[in-house]
């Protein structure tokens, strides 16, 4: 198995470190208390008025329906290698304030919040995740009966690593590539915007 440990510019967290999205997952199962463990760091994640506007349908391969909708609404590409991920969870997130009915303009990002926390505990875990933008979120939403208020944002694949070898061509390298992030200075700015910190 490949370790794919981050080379960062400055000192981070070693669960920052390792934390990569793989596309090579065993179907070894993930046990459900670890599943809900990894859930509850989501839920103590930050959010707009404490609204925690996310909520997670959990599809758990060969225990529930859950599963095969969630892989159904995947696009092609993705249900090539995500079909061995022993869990497939559709993140979604509420638009709308509950203490007030008005638009929540920041709910997407509460829900990324919460998914970034569950990536942390789940690598804290010896489990990994891959976010998928790829699915169609109005299939999603009438399979499982996702009320009009809330949005599928993602879908992420959880499980244990498998070699890069059991993905075809196409995957391995993309497993293989190097992992990369912009330089500081392209992203973080002083004063004003593309002004070095």
């Amino acid at each position: 198995m490949i370790e794919k440990e981050a080379i960062t510019d400055f000192d981070v967290h070693e669960l920052i470190k390792k934390r990569w999205s793989p596309r090579a997952f065993s179907t070894k199962p993930v046990d459900l208390i670890v599943i809900k463990e990894l859930l509850e760091a989501a839920r103590w994640s930050a959010s707009s008025f404490n609204e925690q506007p996310w909520r997670f349908i959990v599809g758990i391969k060969d225990q529930n329906k859950a599963y095969e909708k969630i892989l159904d609404a995947l696009v092609e590409f993705n249900q090539l290698w995500a079909k061995n991920a022993p869990v497939l969870i559709l993140a979604c997130g509420s638009r709308k304030f509950e203490h007030n009915g008005k638009d929540n303009r920041h709910y997407a990002y509460d829900v990324g919040q919460a998914v970034a926390s569950l990536a942390i505990q789940a690598t804290d875990a010896n489990l990994y995740l891959h976010q998928m933008a790829g699915f169609d979120p109005g299939k999603a939403q009438e399979a499982l009966n996702i009320p009009n208020d809330y949005d599928p944002l993602t879908v992420i694949a959880l499980g244990y690593k498998d070699s890069p070898d059991t993905l075809n061509d196409k995957l391995k390298e993309m497993e293989l590539k190097e992992r990369t992030r912009r330089p500081l200075s392209e992203i973080c700015f002083g004063d004003t915007w593309n002004f070095p910190l």
